[in-house]
């Protein structure tokens, strides 16, 4: 029988275990080949099993890879839908005047930086100002006299006024001098400044000037230039000017819970905080609104530190740390400890960050308004979107004396009393004009309930 090998593989295997049938074998050949034709039909069984498995496998493959898609395409259903409840809110959101409870200040004046559009995500960040063109106001002696105190009352200057009164602290404070401040970088820092607080009810570039103006008050009623360095007054004013740079009106509860870029790119820490900072040396960053261009490089990292630290210790979240570790340095304070005096810039900054009761009512009183429509506008958005909406910001559930009276009695006199352990006359300036605001809004609070009850009769 000639050899098939090239066209039959198997016959090797049949022709090395099984002899070629004779006559009388043909019975047991049929059975080698019924065997092996079982054996064959069992392979080809494998084969397609084989085939089915792999079939499957690229089936659920492609499934996964679909459903994979489907999640992205979802994600970005989700990133559409909120854009668009963001537009709706937008469209609803009025435009607020939050200079609205001083209006006989502002008649006949320019106001264009006066109104506070809803706040939008994406805001242009300014670095750069061309040579100012703010005029350099001459202050009468009653003004730099009256801008010492906490009593000021700064619903009444213009932008450009409040640009010439922050320029005045740093000359009349000497930092000029200290840091060799270049004194049109000084006009065009202060302006880029000013440009980069947005339009806000609250947070807004008066929020800022507010807060410098009382730290600058606080420098002089506490005589702190005989305890601190010039660095250190310098660093504490320009700390309070820059520490709520591009704020959008939203605060870090919101960034956490809305997954903004914000608290991704910060990690849900001090969002916003964080974000004041990178603001603050972003501008620095340009040699034309450098102040510190001619500090040598040691200082500069001494002054960069230090700022930074002050603006991460506003975040309220803090509070009670920063408190807790400052009022274990007063039994002992050492002004020549680097911890002690670190935590007493970051209180005093922390004071005037929210100082507004401190003023007579009639000053402070507008601000409770406008910190309350920023936080109506946040709790609309939270409700439009679906996130938590805290009771202390909802409309529905805060009036003007039950947003003020905690907060009075167990954050702001607390505080102001525990500075005042170092400073004496802190509780006479500051701390009795506290207690006569949280007396004011417990009156209000009886007042409101007693219309209430009297609404309910009638």
């Amino acid at each position: 029988m000639p050899n098939n090998d090239a066209q039959t593989p198997y016959n090797v295997i049949v022709e090395r275990e099984v002899p070629l049938p004779t006559g009388n074998e043909e019975g047991a050949f049929k059975n080698v080949l019924n065997h092996v034709a079982e054996q064959f039909s069992e392979a080809l069984k494998v084969d397609e099993f084989r085939t089915e498995v792999n079939k499957r496998l690229n089936t659920l493959e492609s499934r996964i890879e679909k459903d994979n898609q489907r999640g992205v395409e979802i994600e970005k259903c989700r990133k559409d839908i909120s854009d668009i409840r963001n537009q709706i809110f937008e469209a609803q959101t009025k435009i607020v005047d939050y200079n609205h409870m001083r209006p006989n200040y502002f008649q006949g004046k320019s106001t264009d930086r006066f109104y506070a559009s809803s706040s939008t995500d994406e805001h242009k960040i300014v670095m750069k100002r061309d040579i100012p063109k703010y005029p350099k106001y001459t202050l009468s002696e009653e003004t730099v006299a009256y801008l010492k105190q906490p009593t000021f009352d700064i619903w009444h200057w213009e932008p450009n006024e409040m640009l010439s009164l922050l320029e005045h602290m740093y000359h009349e404070l000497d930092i000029v001098h200290e840091f060799n401040i270049n004194p049109v970088n000084l006009k065009r820092w202060l302006l880029c400044i000013q440009e980069n607080y947005r339009n806000n009810p609250f947070h807004n570039f008066r929020h800022c000037f507010c807060v410098t103006q009382m730290m600058y008050g606080m420098i002089h009623i506490c005589e702190l230039w005989e305890t601190l360095t010039k660095e250190d007054l310098g660093i504490l004013i320009t700390a309070c000017i820059c520490h709520d740079l591009d704020h959008p009106g939203y605060n870090n509860t919101y960034q956490i819970n809305a997954r903004t870029d914000l608290a991704i790119l910060y990690n849900d820490i001090s969002p916003l905080e964080n974000h004041h900072c990178a603001v603050a040396f972003q501008i620095l960053n340009n040699p034309e609104c450098n102040i510190f261009g001619n500090v040598d490089k040691d200082t500069f990292k001494r002054i960069r530190a230090n700022i930074t630290m002050l603006i991460l210790g506003t975040d309220m979240a803090r509070h009670g740390e920063v408190m807790d570790k400052f009022k274990r340095t007063l039994t002992d304070f050492d002004y020549n400890n680097k911890e002690h005096l670190d935590l007493l810039k970051m209180v005093l900054v922390k004071c005037c960050d929210i100082s507004n009761e401190v003023r007579p009512a009639e000053v402070s009183e507008p601000w409770v308004d406008c910190l309350l429509e920023e936080y109506f506008n946040q709790s609309d958005r939270e409700k439009l979107e679906g996130l938590p909406v805290a009771p202390f910001m909802d409309r529905e559930k805060v009036t003007k004396p039950t947003a003020q009276i905690g907060f009075i009695k167990f954050v702001l006199i607390p505080m102001f009393e525990t500075v005042a352990k170092l400073f004496p006359i802190v509780d006479t300036i500051m701390v009795e004009k506290l207690r006569m605001a949280r007396d004011h809004y417990e009156e209000m609070k009886l007042m409101d309930e007693a219309l209430k009850e009297k609404a309910k009769v009638t």
